[in-house]
């Protein structure tokens, strides 16, 4: 669903006309090589665009108004190749709205060091000169990612790689409706947010409409359409016996193609690349959404249920950062725990929206009763959480603040038989260990839902929050609730200042 390559990053090398034309030629054609290299890197997943050298107060504004402008430029991407005096840079950065990766390299790996001369040393200052170009974001208060190392590196372009990733997710969200089907489950606190400072932040449009609009499609929605979607469920998924034969429950499969071709269009014609649906209003639905939901997130969709709109916008947000990953990304809800000593474990699910790009194996497509929103027994894909290396990631409205906090885990296999809970699950170990986790977690004031993926990093959702200017915390293998407590004591601080840090 998503094409990385739609996204242009552009490269702004700075200089200054101190050094003369000839000098000012080879910064040029250096980051002409630069530029093209990380353009053919595989794991680069943007379109990196040269840009002229910059080496004049006007040619530097110029460049951010340009970018401001370009509707595909996702971030800039500067490096300084000689020293280039910051004072020229104020009025650009002033004006950028981009993403912003400070590159910290240098053309040349090695110093020559049998022929190094004056003419090199002033042609190659990007030690120097990229810290005077540090000072004045730091001096403005500008977010940025600082990247460091020899261009041609590995990890150097892994991290770069990163930042794009996090900036396309970042410009995707500035194009995106979040579609609410309904309100939030009624009396739940942490659902409910700032829907204007949510658009100002993260840039999406977060609406309501009414569940009628979906119905109304559901009921346009022919026999055959939804027939012909279920034989393409036969063809992704395993079905469940009873549900290949004619038969109430071949019809809840039926059911729930139709709503997947409704709710499709409807998210189409409304540009939306999230949605949300509460079981407390399915006014002319004979099931909850399942399956459905599951589909549409396994197309790239963000979803979030019980109305928590947050929760769909950042699903979507890992969507576009993990598109062609492997790993997954999926709506989850902590729901119950494994507490036997030494073997401490949490067990993840929803009621049935739990994304299919996380399995461990080929989904079952199965039919079973709902003891919660009063409507027919809807259809769900059944499956297993794949093992490995993976986190969760919730964002959550302080008042003041949006928070994001993401707790590094380990999912792990499914051991143990549970024929009695047909849904889609998953089981993983938090770290540092599952009570301080739990502890840190509540400490911070992390939500019951929210996204899990076993396709990103921390280092992904880190980057996406400084983007969006909000707080960001992490529970990782070093993480000591008291320690935690303190530091979010001094963030109070940290965010109520008139004049936020870089």
């Amino acid at each position: 669903m998503f094409d990385l390559k739609q996204f242009e990053f552009w490269f702004i090398a700075g200089s200054q006309d101190l050094y003369g034309e000839e000098t000012l030629k080879q910064v040029a054609e250096h980051a002409r090589i630069m530029a093209e290299g990380f353009d053919a890197e595989a794991a680069i997943p943007g379109r990196v665009v040269l840009k002229p050298v910059a080496k004049s107060p006007e040619g530097i504004r110029k460049i951010f108004e340009e970018a401001n402008a370009a509707s595909s430029c996702a971030g800039v991407i500067t490096w300084m190749h000689t020293f280039s005096p910051s004072k020229m840079w104020i009025a650009g950065l002033a004006l950028n709205k981009k993403p912003i990766l400070h590159l910290h390299t240098q053309f040349n790996r090695d110093i020559p060091w049998a022929s190094i001369d004056m003419d090199f040393m002033n042609l190659n200052q990007s030690a120097h000169g990229d810290r005077e170009h540090g000072y004045i974001y730091a001096r403005m208060r500008l977010p940025r990612k600082v990247a460091a190392g020899f261009w041609q590196d590995g990890d150097l372009r892994r991290r770069i790689a990163v930042w794009m990733r996090a900036a396309a997710a970042r410009l995707d969200g500035e194009r995106s409706v979040v579609l609410r089907l309904g309100d939030n489950m009624r009396e739940v606190a942490v659902t409910e947010g700032d829907k204007v400072e949510a658009q100002i932040k993260f840039g999406w449009q977060v609406n309501t409409w009414g569940i009628g609009d979906l119905a109304e499609r559901f009921n346009a929605v022919s026999d055959g359409a939804a027939e012909k979607l279920v034989n393409e469920y036969e063809a992704a998924y395993e079905l469940a016996p009873d549900l290949r034969n004619p038969g109430a429950k071949r019809n809840a499969v039926t059911g729930q193609a139709k709503i997947e071709i409704a709710l499709n269009a409807l998210l189409e014609g409304e540009r939306a690349g999230a949605f949300t649906t509460t079981f407390q209003d399915l006014h002319g639905l004979p099931q909850l959404p399942g399956l459905a939901c599951q589909r549409l997130m396994e197309k790239g969709y963000g979803f979030g249920a019980e109305g928590d709109w947050k929760q769909s916008m950042l699903v979507r947000a890992a969507k576009v950062m993990a598109a062609d990953l492997p790993g997954g990304v999926s709506f989850m809800e902590d729901y119950t725990y494994h507490f036997e000593p030494g073997r401490e474990a949490a067990l993840g699910a929803h009621m049935l929206e739990v994304c299919p790009s996380i399995a461990a194996g080929k989904p079952r497509i199965e039919v079973h009763p709902l003891g919660i929103g009063g409507k027919a027994a809807p259809a769900r894909m059944v499956f297993d959480a794949a093992p490995g290396p993976a986190l969760l990631a919730t964002l959550v409205d302080l008042g003041d603040r949006f928070r994001m906090i993401v707790n590094e885990i380990e999912a792990i296999r499914i051991e143990e038989a549970m024929p009695r809970l047909p849904v889609a699950r998953a089981l993983w170990r938090p770290y540092p260990t599952m009570r301080e986790a739990a502890e840190s977690w509540i400490i911070a004031g992390g939500a019951h839902h929210s996204v899990y993926t076993g396709a990103l990093s921390a280092e992904y959702f880190r980057d996406w929050a400084e983007m969006a200017g909000i707080e960001f915390v992490l529970i990782d293998r070093d993480t000591k609730p008291a320690r935690l407590r303190e530091e979010l004591r001094w963030a109070e601080a940290y965010w109520s200042a008139p004049h936020r840090g870089p």
